[in-house]
């Protein structure tokens, strides 16, 4: 099952927004999917490299070039950017809060957790909460809830709020917990209902257990809350292909590949079911 997520967390370090990758759940732990991923380098960052050379002291240059091999799935040599500057700052909660990220998008849950971890150790943030919070999930953890119901103690409002039940939510689906994980979706909608993930990991509860009108109606409504989000059409079809309604799933991939070009998996659907 394709799980394509994205919590929306995001922090600053040296005035460099750092983004949470939208990841596929199903397959978080895959080194290999992540590596096959790189990409050419920019010229601006290939000019970069040899600005660094020339100012090898300089933490925001080393910062930047981070971000963009980070961008382009250049992980190791990211990784080497950002040890060189917790070599020199090791102190610093933001840098090993983007180290962690930058495991965690190069697929090393197990190393992204721990760099979190020592992140929390320095600055108790929330954004680094969340990002510990959603990796443990996705493992089972039962240590979630207990990172969660911090985040929680800190009353920082609903956009928090609607992240710690969708967490939450997740921990539950996972962990078989069906009606705790639709229970905390629901307190996650009603913080926020335009939270896309939150409808499509409902959704997918209802569809685990094969109740797959119940996980229709949901995705339905979740392409009524946004009519261009290509997840709400992609799990639509599925719907209606487990439902075996083929032309209904056909147009319903097809909706989501116009929307997302680079959805292979819808694709790949159009051409086995149009076979």
């Amino acid at each position: 099952m394709i799980r394509i997520m994205n919590y929306g967390l995001s922090i600053a370090v040296a005035g460099i927004t750092l983004f949470a990758s939208c990841k596929d759940k199903s397959n978080n732990n895959d080194k290999d999917t992540a590596t096959s991923s790189r990409k050419e380098l920019s010229p601006e960052a290939q000019s970069l490299v040899s600005l660094l050379k020339l100012r090898p002291d300089s933490a925001g240059l080393r910062l930047k070039l981070a971000v963009m091999y980070d961008s382009a799935a250049w992980y190791p040599e990211a990784l080497a950017q950002m040890d060189s500057l917790i070599k020199k700052d090791s102190l610093n909660y933001g840098l090993w809060y983007s180290k962690a990220q930058v495991w965690e998008h190069s697929g090393d849950t197990a190393r992204a957790i721990k760099d979190y971890e020592r992140a929390l150790h320095i600055y108790p943030a929330p954004e680094a909460m969340l990002s510990l919070a959603s990796l443990m999930a996705e493992n089972k953890n039962p240590q979630t809830l207990a990172v969660i119901d911090n985040v929680n103690h800190m009353r920082l409002g609903r956009e928090y709020d609607a992240h710690c039940a969708f967490i939450s939510g997740v921990y539950y689906a996972r962990t078989g917990d069906t009606t705790n994980a639709i229970k905390q979706l629901n307190n996650c909608l009603a913080a926020n209902y335009t939270y896309m993930e939150a409808y499509i990991e409902k959704g997918l509860v209802y569809f685990d257990h094969q109740q797959y009108d119940k996980a229709l109606d949901v995705f339905k409504f979740a392409s009524s809350i946004n009519t261009l989000y290509a997840d709400a059409y992609y799990y639509q079809a599925r719907a209606y292909e487990m439902m075996n309604k083929k032309d209904s799933a056909v147009l319903r991939f097809k909706q989501a590949l116009s929307l997302d070009k680079g959805m292979k998996e819808a694709r790949e659907k159009i051409q086995q079911l149009e076979k």
